[in-house]
């Protein structure tokens, strides 16, 4: 099965996928350190180093699910043709697929986990506050393709292991 996180920066997406990848035994491809790792490279950063980083991430993604069978997309996906070419991996690999989208409905606790967090990516600054509503302003619906596709949206202001549980049922409903 091919699991898709989805969310602004800060959501907790990524501490999510984590949970979840323990939860259900699959691997986990994240998409920030693949472009701080283009970054490292000597690529301009005004360069499309988001976009090549996705599809490194679905390179890395089809081989993984070739191998294991599944794998969970750790990315904001916050565009229709990200979230599309997810559901062009799955249907190449005839497997599944799955979106988890993750909000976190408190603005003081997003901010603040936002302002804490250290990923300690080497070419990728934390994003501002600002750049996370600038995201949210450029967030597009689910239409389309990824629009047909099985997706819960779970609240990370919850306890992680709680959205675990949560994600676990859906996935294997």
């Amino acid at each position: 099965m091919l699991i898709v996180m989805a969310g602004l920066p800060g959501s907790g997406k990524s501490t999510v996928a984590e949970g979840s990848a323990t939860a259900l035994g699959l691997p986990v491809v994240s998409v920030d350190p693949i472009e701080s790792a283009i970054l490292s490279a000597g690529i301009d950063a005004d360069q499309p180093t988001g976009l090549a980083a996705y599809l490194v991430a679905e390179t890395i993604a089809e081989s993984v699910i070739a191998s294991v069978g599944g794998v969970i997309v750790d990315a904001v996906n916050a565009v229709e043709p990200a979230r599309e070419q997810w559901v062009k991996l799955a249907a190449r690999r005839g497997i599944p697929i799955r979106f988890v989208e993750v909000v976190c409905s408190d603005e003081n606790v997003h901010r603040a986990r936002l302002e804490a967090r250290g990923r300690q990516l080497a070419h990728i600054a934390e994003p501002t506050w600002h750049a996370v509503e600038q995201s949210l302003d450029e967030w597009e619906p689910w239409s389309g393709e990824s629009g047909a596709v099985p997706r819960i949206t779970v609240d990370s202001v919850h306890p992680v292991p709680v959205l675990v549980d949560q994600i676990a049922a859906f996935v294997r409903s």
